[in-house]
């Protein structure tokens, strides 16, 4: 089956699924920067512990380098690396509910291309809509 012959209705199915894939992988990239984020306020907090108490430290603000407090960065990057935590069980959610959507979509489109359950349009079939008042 080319895809000029391609049912309005699989087109739908294969564009939900396409949907999908791409939230998926969005999902995954913000996972990825959460962890590099992660890692270098981990490596921040680790070089920052190291400096003795009376010595100067400089938190960075744009271009400007801020002389700060070694325990209200400490307590900043704590509270970063928190909301990384948090902002990364929210996406690993998810990155799993869309992998079980994609499973589904994709067992749907495969037994629809088969002439599977009652519900589904055979491969023949005209579109239906939505709403049929007009």
């Amino acid at each position: 089956m080319s895809a000029g012959q391609m049912p309005p209705w699989l087109q739908e199915q294969i564009m939900k699924m396409q949907q999908s894939q791409q939230s998926l992988q969005s999902v995954m990239q913000q996972k990825q920067h959460l962890e590099i984020e992660n890692a270098e306020t981990g490596k921040a907090l680790e070089e920052l512990r190291k400096v003795a108490d009376g010595d100067s430290v400089f938190k960075q603000a744009g271009t400007v380098l801020i002389k700060s407090k070694k325990q209200e960065l400490i307590d900043e990057l704590e509270e970063r690396v928190e909301l990384t935590k948090t902002r990364a069980t929210v996406l690993e959610k998810q990155e799993t509910r869309l992998k079980e959507t994609l499973k589904e979509q994709e067992a749907k489109i495969t037994e629809q291309m088969k002439g599977g359950p009652a519900g589904a349009p055979p491969p023949n079939a005209p579109p239906v809509e939505d709403n049929p008042r007009k």
